[in-house]
């Protein structure tokens, strides 16, 4: 996801090029995950708005300098200049990140970026029975073929998962940022720290997380890794020292190569049940979606209002066309650039998330594993808690001997009721834009890296 500049208006949101921004004034960044933030770095020399949290991470993850950050408080409304109003609202997607609702002579446009739609949204003042004439949507699940549960469903998956391996130790793999509440859940569920890096544990105190992460090695049996750490050799190496599962809490399709990688249907985007809800309920007059080369808006055209748009879409602003010298250096630097790729694509990887066109709604035998259908059908159904994705915090007991198993659930805890939901889940959700994976898919890579040394060889 490259950001967006929005026609007919001075904003621009998770878009860092200011030589192709055009007539873009305003600059907006809806959270810290890296697609929304290519080209943000410690050059940077424009007015930035985002949320607090998002503003105390920033300078700590990107170096963006101090004095161009501007941070909104959340749920208020803040005019900016006297061109655009805007009121930044909880996205539900990581820490930090928000929706943009825009106000001005161009009408009322909802940006809602990255966002995992709640019934509770709708008792947001800045939306109830407001007239949006533009909505830019989160298609990323928006396919009626790919069902998502719900991550409060997921995260009981996750926890029956670890039910059924006691005397295992557990690693999740997760991004630098987001799915800490699932941490939060298993640690206070097991009654065990959740063990991360150094790094991580002091971006858990920036974020004001429970007390439920630690950076002792050992501390803990539940351990949160990057989520390139979750490969063949890597369980290899830890079931060689302890009985080890892996956990990928992810809403897309991965090739698992371990058996004992186990795929958990935890997605921090809306699925397609909850995009027709939330377009239905806020009746916008259209719908423009924020992952491109999707027609998802066939999907949302029974719910929209038929009133006018106050102003008609107006053409995107034109970037700026590069100088025949820029032309001439870019061409000169091509092959070098595609040879960095070439040793990039030709390094380790550790998860393998499949394209999308190659997804299919089947199970599919996984690289290195044939996923046993009666094995995957338990964890489908599983009722009881256990899965989210990413870091987790709070305080828990000895970590058991591998003779021994844990000790059951807090009886605080109350049972949770059975919720099914079709099996081959975990194949079937894309939790990174479509528009990135399909920029950085293999087959695209393999034709360009052809296609340059044809050309070398007919020179």
């Amino acid at each position: 996801m490259s950001g967006t500049l929005i026609p007919g208006t001075p904003i621009a949101v998770d878009f860092w090029s200011v030589r192709r921004a055009g007539g873009a004034r305003l600059f907006f960044l809806s959270h810290l995950h890296s697609d929304h933030t290519v080209g943000l770095s410690s050059t940077w020399s424009r007015p930035l708005y985002c949320s607090p949290l998002t503003a105390r991470l920033l300078p700590r993850r990107l170096q963006v300098p101090a004095r161009w950050i501007r941070p909104l408080e959340v749920g208020q409304s803040h005019a900016l200049g006297e061109e655009v109003t805007v009121t930044l609202l909880d996205s539900n997607h990581c820490p930090g990140s928000v929706m943009f609702l825009f106000e001005g002579a161009f009408g009322t446009i909802l940006y809602t970026g990255d966002f995992r739609y709640t019934r509770a949204m709708q008792g947001e003042p800045a939306l109830r029975g407001r007239r949006i004439d533009r909505l830019y949507l989160d298609n990323t699940h928006c396919h009626p073929q790919r069902p998502l549960p719900s991550r409060q469903l997921a995260t009981r998956q996750a926890a029956r998962l670890i039910r059924t391996h006691p005397r295992h130790h557990v690693v999740i793999g997760v991004y630098s940022l987001g799915k800490e509440t699932l941490l939060v859940d298993l640690a206070v569920e097991f009654s065990t720290w959740v063990v991360v890096s150094p790094w991580r544990l002091e971006q858990m105190r920036l974020l004001e997380l429970p007390d439920v992460f630690t950076a002792e090695e050992g501390a803990g049996w539940i351990r949160a890794v990057d989520v390139a750490e979750i490969r063949w050799e890597t369980l290899v190496s830890w079931n060689a020292l302890h009985p080890t599962i892996a956990i990928l809490p992810t809403g897309r399709p991965v090739k698992v190569t371990h058996p004992n990688i186990h795929p958990i249907p935890y997605s921090d985007h809306s699925s397609f049940a909850e995009l027709c809800e939330f377009v239905k309920w806020l009746k916008p007059c259209s719908v423009i979606p924020i992952v491109r080369g999707s027609t998802c808006q066939v999907y949302f055209q029974e719910y929209l209002s038929s009133a006018p748009q106050a102003l008609p879409d107006l053409e995107t602003p034109t970037p700026a066309q590069e100088s025949a010298q820029q032309q001439s250096t870019r061409r000169e630097r091509e092959p070098t650039c595609l040879l960095r790729r070439a040793a990039r694509h030709s390094a380790p990887r550790g998860v393998v998330y499949e394209s999308p066109e190659k997804c299919t709604e089947k199970s599919e035998e996984f690289t290195g594993v044939k996923v046993s259908q009666h094995n995957y059908r338990e964890l489908a159904f599983c009722s009881k808690e256990g899965c989210t994705c990413h870091t987790g915090e709070e305080e828990a007991q000895e970590e058991p001997s591998a003779e021994q198993p844990r000790a059951a659930r807090p009886a605080s805890l109350a049972p949770v009721s059975d919720e099914h939901f079709p099996t081959g889940f975990a194949e079937q959700y894309l939790l990174t834009p479509l528009n990135v994976l399909k920029q950085n898919s293999s087959q695209k890579f393999d034709k360009l890296v052809e296609d340059f040394f044809r050309r070398g060889k007919a020179s």
